[in-house]
C-alpha cells in the first residue's frame, strides 16, 4: 500500500549545516490537516533555488520511507522527518514499481509523474558528506517529482491510488539508470523521451545526449 507518511512544508530560510551556512528550503517539517495542493506546489512551501527546483513539472518531491534505514546505515545518523527535503514521505513507492507519466489519485487531487528527482550539493552539505550525491545516484534511490493535474486537498495518511499507466516501461529506475550509467544507448534515451509526461528539464537533458551520441 502506497501511503503519506508524513506531508512536509517549508520556505527557504538560512540554516548552519556542519558549519557552512546557506539559504535553502530543504529542511522542511512535518504538517498535520489538510493543505491545498496547487499546480505549482502545495500552500506553504517554497525552494530557493528556482533554477533546478519547484515549477509545475516539479511542484511536489516524493521520498520513500522504504530507503531511510539504508542512509541511516551510511550516514550513521538518525534521519530526521523529511530527510530528504521532500514535500511527501511515502510508504513503498520505490523507484522501480513507478514510472515516468503515471497518474495518481492523492486525496483530492491527482498528479503525475514527470522525472526522477536530481540530488544535489545541498543535500551533501545538510550531511555533511561530499560523496552523498554519488551515492544516492549509485543506489538508485533518488525519489521523484510530481506535477499537478487537477489541484486539491492532501493530508498525511492518504493513500496514492495508481488511476493510469500509459507507459510502464519507463520506470524511475529505468530513467534514472540511462541518464547516469547508460548514457550513450541512443534506444533507450529514445524512450525515454517518447513518454510525453517527461519535465522539460529532463527533455532537453536527453535531447542533448542524443545529439552527443
Amino acid at each position: 500500500m502506497n501511503t503519506v507518511i508524513s506531508l512536509n512544508i517549508g520556505q527557504p530560510k538560512q540554516e548552519l549545516f556542519y558549519g557552512k551556512g546557506i539559504t535553502t528550503g530543504i529542511a522542511k517539517v512535518p504538517v498535520s490537516g489538510v493543505v491545498f495542493l496547487t499546480k505549482t506546489g502545495f500552500e506553504g512551501d517554497g525552494v530557493s533555488d528556482t533554477k533546478h527546483h519547484g515549477g509545475t513539472d516539479k511542484a511536489v518531491c516524493v521520498y520513500s520511507r522504504n530507503h531511510y534505514a539504508h542512509w541511516e546505515r551510511v550516514l550513521g545518523l538518525t534521519l530526521p522527518p523529511a530527510a530528504f527535503g521532500e514535500n511527501l514521505t511515502v510508504s513503498g513507492f520505490v523507484e522501480g514499481d513507478v514510472c515516468i507519466g503515471d497518474i495518481y489519485q492523492i486525496g483530492s487531487a491527482t498528479v503525475e509523474v514527470t522525472q526522477p528527482r536530481q540530488p544535489c550539493n545541498t543535500l551533501a552539505t545538510r550531511y555533511g558528506r561530499p560523496d552523498l550525491v554519488k551515492l544516492v545516484v549509485d543506489a538508485g534511490y533518488t525519489g521523484f517529482y510530481l506535477r499537478v493535474l487537477q489541484e486539491g486537498h492532501v493530508e498525511a495518511g492518504v493513500e496514492l491510488t495508481l488511476k493510469e499507466r500509459p507507459f510502464s516501461e519507463v520506470t524511475i529506475t529505468y530513467a534514472n539508470n540511462v541518464l547516469h550509467h547508460d548514457r550513450k544507448n541512443r534506444e533507450a534515451i529514445q524512450k525515454v523521451l517518447s513518454v510525453p509526461a517527461v519535465s522539460e528539464a529532463w527533455q532537453r537533458s536527453f535531447k542533448e545526449l542524443l545529439e552527443k551520441t
